[in-house]
C-alpha cells in the first residue's frame, strides 16, 4: 500500500461474498494517471447488485450504476475538470482491441468483464481500501458508496438539467434496454415488437420501440399494473400473461391474431430461465428475437421455434458505445422523448438498501434509486 495520507474515509456497502453485505468504512488515495474520484450523488438498484452480493466472490463494493461530480482527477486525466458532472459506465474499453474496433466497446478483449479478466478497466488496487487491504469494486465502478475511484474511461459528461438519479440509471438498464432496440436490432419504423416483461428494463425498450417508430408494440406481462405502466411508455397493446403458461401460448395467439404473422421482433426482458425461449414463438418466418435480461442459466430449446429463418441475439449492455450513446440518451431525455422521472418509483438512502431490494424483488419498482446525500427518516 501507498505511504501517501487517504484523500477520503467514507462509507460503503461491502459484499463479503456469503449473501450478506453491510455499510462499513474504506478509504481512497490520491487519484493518480488517469484515475478520477468521483463523489456519487445517486446509485441505480439493480437485479445484477442482488445477484452479484448472492454469488460473487467477496469483499468488494456494490453497485455499478452511478452519477456524481468530480473531486479530484490523476495528471493523466483529459477530457475531465474537478466540478463535473458525470454518469458512469461499466463498459471500460481499452479503445484499440479487435472488439473495440469494430465498435463493440462491451466486449472488449482486455478491459470488459464480459471478456477478458477486466484488469484493464481497474485503477490501482491500492487507491481503494477497507481495514488496510485492498478491495475491488463491481465492475470497476462501485457505486454504493458516498465516493468512487474509477478510470476516466468511465466517465461520461452529465448535461445540465439531467439530475443525478436519471443519470445513474442510464449507467445500465436504461442503457440495456434502449441499446437493444436501437443499436442491437435496429428496429425500423413500422415494425411490429412485442416485448415480454415490463418491469425496468422491458419499460426502456418499449419506449425505445416507441422512439423508434414501431407500431404495433405489446406490452406481456403478468401484473395488470405492470401493463397500465407500459402504456404509460408507448405499449400500443398490452397482453396479460398467464403466470402458469411459460410457452405463452395465449400470448402468441393475441400477437398472431393482431398482426397477422407474428411480430417483426420480440424481446425477452424478465430473466426468467423458462422464459427465454419465448420471444421465438412470438416472430415471424425471418423476425428476430431478443434476450435482454441476461439469463445464464441452462434452459432447453424446441429448435423447430426457429423455422423458418428467425434470428436469436443476446446483446450485451444494448451494444453501448458510451460517447455515443449516453448524449444520445440525455438529449432524448431533455427533449421529452426519453421518460425516466416517470421511470423512478422510489428513492432511498444508502442504510435503507435492505427495503429497496425487498421491493425491487417484490416488483413494486419500475426503478429504485439510492440517493448518497438522503438519510433514513427512521
Amino acid at each position: 500500500m501507498s505511504n501517501v495520507d487517504p484523500i477520503t474515509r467514507t462509507q460503503a456497502v461491502i459484499a463479503h461474498g456469503d449473501g450478506s453485505y453491510a455499510i462499513e468504512q474504506i478509504d481512497l488515495l490520491p487519484p493518480q494517471d488517469d484515475e478520477i474520484l468521483v463523489e456519487i450523488k445517486a446509485a441505480g438498484i439493480c437485479h445484477t447488485d442482488w445477484d452479484s452480493i448472492q454469488n460473487w466472490d467477496g469483499p468488494f463494493v456494490v453497485g455499478h450504476e452511478g452519477a456524481g461530480v468530480v473531486r479530484a482527477v490523476g495528471p493523466g486525466v483529459q477530457r475531465f475538470n474537478i466540478g463535473d458532472h458525470v454518469v458512469l459506465n461499466w463498459a471500460i474499453a481499452c479503445g484499440h482491441c479487435a472488439m473495440c474496433d469494430d465498435g463493440l466497446f462491451p466486449l472488449c478483449e482486455t478491459s470488459s468483464p464480459a471478456n477478458g479478466d477486466g484488469k484493464s478497466g481497474l485503477p490501482r488496487p491500492e487507491a481503494t481500501t477497507r481495514s488496510g487491504a485492498p478491495i475491488n469494486s463491481s465492475f470497476n465502478l462501485g457505486t454504493m458508496a458516498n465516493f468512487s475511484m474509477v478510470k476516466e474511461a468511465a466517465c461520461q459528461h452529465l448535461q445540465d438539467g439531467v439530475p443525478f438519479e436519471v443519470g445513474a440509471i442510464m449507467g445500465c438498464g436504461v442503457m440495456t434496454g434502449f441499446g437493444s432496440v436501437v443499436n442491437a436490432a435496429k428496429v425500423s419504423a413500422g415494425a411490429s415488437v412485442a416485448v415480454i416483461g415490463c418491469g425496468g428494463i422491458g419499460l426502456n425498450v418499449i419506449q425505445a420501440a416507441a422512439i423508434s417508430g414501431a407500431d404495433p408494440i405489446f406490452g406481456i406481462d403478468i401484473s395488470p399494473e405492470r401493463l397500465e405502466q407500459a402504456r404509460k411508455f408507448g405499449a400500443t397493446q398490452t397482453i396479460l400473461s398467464d403466470r402458469d403458461d411459460p410457452t405463452l401460448a395465449s400470448v402468441k395467439d393475441a400477437v398472431f391474431a393482431a398482426t397477422g404473422r407474428g411480430a417483426d421482433f420480440a424481446f425477452e426482458c424478465t430473466a426468467i430461465p423458462e422464459l427465454g425461449a419465448a420471444p421465438l414463438a412470438l416472430i415471424r418466418h425471418g423476425g428476430t428475437a431478443v434476450q435482454v435480461s441476461g439469463i445464464e442459466q441452462v434452459i432447453p430449446f424446441d429448435c423447430s421455434l426457429f423455422e423458418w429463418d428467425k434470428t436469436y441475439i443476446n446483446p450485451l449492455y444494448g451494444q453501448c458505445n458510451p460517447e455515443r450513446d449516453f448524449a444520445r440518451l440525455q438529449d432524448l431525455y431533455l427533449s421529452g422523448d426519453l421518460k425516466l422521472d416517470d421511470m423512478i418509483t422510489k428513492t432511498y438512502a444508502l442504510d435503507q438498501l435492505e427495503t429497496a431490494f425487498a421491493d425491487m424483488l417484490a416488483g413494486r419498482l419500475a426503478k429504485g434509486v439510492i440517493r448518497l446525500d438522503q438519510r433514513d427518516p427512521a
